[in-house]
């Protein structure tokens, strides 16, 4: 058993051989359907910029369908589950349980994931993300889905049995590391999430055979949201996971307070599920009781988690960065960061633009009486992207900048392009999140395919600014790609190409800041506490959240007089 593990010369680390070739299966999966995922993305922006208008209507609905489940849900799960063998089975120095039932998850998901994407491209399929019934797609769509949910719910289940072994063979002392810790909330949210998938989408695909007779919508909604936007609060765990990962590598930061940051994790599993609501707050049917119980009470509990993290993350770095000497001024630990370490600065930049884009505009949307001037514009689109796309994404790409020379053993390939690359893609993400949030500000419905109506009956004209914001936005969507682009090049090109990583390159060229693979490995909080600058930050930022608050309700406010 011993010659199964390796002792990784960066972090100090004993990485199990089976945990390390299905962490870099799930990862090379997961990049594959980012880039099959991108390309229909930016097609589907090149269609809304009414100028270029690229795709007819048909392509546009099957490119939109295409986009959605590959970077929303294919992407993001394969890349989720390889962070999920990497915080256990390598952070807890233990072997992977079961690697041959994890290589049979890895293989259901695949197989999910291909066969989803050949009934979409068929032409069969083009029911969108959300496959709202009555629309159907073919059989083999919903099939698809089943298997890579099953296959994800089991790959799931052999973490949690890593963490079993762990346990059992004192691997570790003390309480599991953090890093560990939020991928525990990962995988619970995704039981939750898997099995809300499975429960709705099972009779859906009977359904499909016409073996059902029919299938409640609003039963459909209900249930369905509990897979379609609890995925993404799998993503906020493991890219909070991924922010505490990459700080204790890149500068060696501990928690501020430990137990906050556990706690605040803790109040994800109870309470962030709850957001999947504001999907719901304008279907009828539904009590207001509920919708305001879900979203304005309960829902700010999870708001609370990640404000927690939102301060403690930087806090960490701040703490660290001044007892690595860069204690002048404010801000002069910020200033002296790592920024041109691409995984340092895709994180910290992930942390920026999900708080501003993503968090503030998710407590608007949660927000019963504001939902109903934004709901099924592209004002949701637009906040997903500042979620997933520009927080989970680069978070997720940053984090790729250390795998692939500590689990692939690879040398970087074109470094200064990667130095480049985070803000280059934070940028076009950035851009289309701003840009769509403000098309749907101004009434631009989310999935409509031409912008101009112009084949509808009666004339129907947005306002010129709403035409500039599309333009924006596919300008952007550009730059984006480009950035996508640059990062598929550089993680394949090393992985293929890069110069093999030995212990003597990793002595010559390390990557990983002194102490940093203990830290990440280890409980604990930081010694001392002082962080003023993070304080500033936070102080910035919610001055910003309680002005775009207020500005949304006079936005609210403008729509009274229809009553």
């Amino acid at each position: 058993m011993s010659n199964m593990f390796r002792t990784c010369p960066d972090t100090g680390l004993k990485v199990h051989g089976p945990a390390e070739a299905l962490i870099k299966a799930n990862a090379v999966a997961a990049v594959v359907f980012l880039l099959i995922g991108g390309l229909f993305g930016l097609l589907v922006a090149l269609t809304r910029w009414q100028a270029i208008h690229l795709l007819p209507a048909d392509l546009f609905y099957l490119a939109l369908t295409a986009h959605g489940a590959d970077v929303l849900v294919f992407w993001m799960i394969f890349f989720e589950i390889a962070l999920l063998y990497f915080a256990s089975a390598v952070l807890l120095n233990c072997r992977l349980a079961t690697p041959r039932i994890a290589w049979v998850a890895f293989a259901l998901m695949l197989g999910g994931a291909v066969m989803a994407n050949v009934a979409v491209l068929q032409g069969e399929s083009s029911v969108m993300f959300t496959s709202y019934v009555p629309m159907k797609a073919a059989p083999h769509f919903y099939l698809g889905l089943i298997l890579f949910a099953v296959g994800a719910l089991v790959a799931t289940a052999v973490f949690f049995g890593t963490l079993v072994i762990a346990k059992q063979e004192k691997t570790y002392t003390g309480s599991v590391p953090l890093v560990t810790f939020g991928a525990v909330t990962a995988a619970i949210i995704a039981v939750y999430t898997i099995a809300s998938g499975a429960i709705i989408l099972i009779p859906t695909f009977l359904w499909s055979l016409g073996l059902v007779g029919e299938i409640d919508t609003l039963t459909y909604r209900i249930v369905w949201w509990g897979f379609g936007h609890s995925s993404q609060q799998i993503n906020v765990a493991a890219m909070v996971s991924v922010w505490y990962a990459i700080g204790a590598l890149t500068v060696g930061s501990k928690p501020i307070s430990e137990k906050v940051s556990r706690a605040a994790f803790l109040l994800y599993i109870c309470f962030l599920l709850l957001a999947s609501a504001h999907h719901l707050l304008v279907d009828p049917g539904i009590s207001s009781e509920w919708k305001v119980f879900n979203t304005s009470y309960a829902l700010f509990l999870a708001v609370l988690g990640s404000m927690i993290h939102g301060m403690s993350v930087p806090g960490a770095i701040e703490v660290a960065q001044r007892k690595n000497g860069f204690t002048q001024g404010l801000f002069g630990w910020l200033r002296k960061a790592p920024w041109g370490n691409p995984a340092f600065a895709g994180m910290f930049l992930s942390v920026i633009l999900f708080g501003f884009l993503g968090g503030i505009t998710g407590v608007i949307m949660g927000t019963e009486q504001l939902n109903i001037i934004i709901h099924n514009t592209l004002y949701v689109p637009g906040h997903f992207h500042g979620t997933v796309v520009a927080g989970s994404t680069l978070a997720f790409m940053a984090i790729t900048y250390l795998i692939v020379p500590l689990i692939f053993r690879r040398e970087l390939i074109f470094k200064r392009l990667a130095q480049w690359q985070p803000y280059l893609f934070g940028l076009g993400a950035m851009g289309i999140s701003v840009f769509m949030m403000a098309a749907g500000t101004l009434g631009v419905s989310r999935r409509h395919w031409d912008m101009a109506f112009s084949d509808a009956p009666f004339a129907f004209d947005y306002p010129p600014a709403a035409f500039m914001m599309m333009g924006l936005n596919g300008i952007f969507a550009i730059i984006a790609s480009i950035g996508g682009v640059a990062f598929i090049v550089i993680v394949v090109g090393s992985i293929l190409f890069g110069k093999k990583r030995d212990e003597e390159t990793a002595r010559a060229n390390p990557v990983v800041f002194q102490g940093g693979g203990a830290t990440v490995s280890s409980h604990g909080a930081a010694d001392e506490v002082k962080i003023p600058g993070t304080t500033i930050l936070v102080a910035v930022f919610f001055l910003s959240f309680v002005l775009y608050y207020f500005v949304n309700w006079k936005y609210l406010s403008e729509v009274w007089p229809l009553s």
